[in-house]
């Protein structure tokens, strides 16, 4: 996103539990809960969803991140 990057992190039973949509998926929902600590951001995922059906309806514009 546009405030940089974030760390996803799927506890082992999410990852098996959604491992189709983990590994096979080109754009995927996370959902979960947000967390920052020492300017590290984090997102622990609850759910994964594929949205890969969506990839040639989205527009992207130019960012610059530097």
């Amino acid at each position: 996103d546009e405030s940089g990057q974030v760390n996803v992190l799927v506890w082992r039973q999410l990852g098996a539990r959604r491992n189709a949509v983990l590994v096979g998926s080109r754009l995927m929902e996370v959902r979960g809960e947000l967390q920052r600590e020492s300017g590290v951001t984090h997102v622990i995922a609850r759910d994964l969803i594929d949205r890969t059906a969506m990839v040639g309806a989205l527009q992207f514009g130019i960012h610059e991140f530097h």
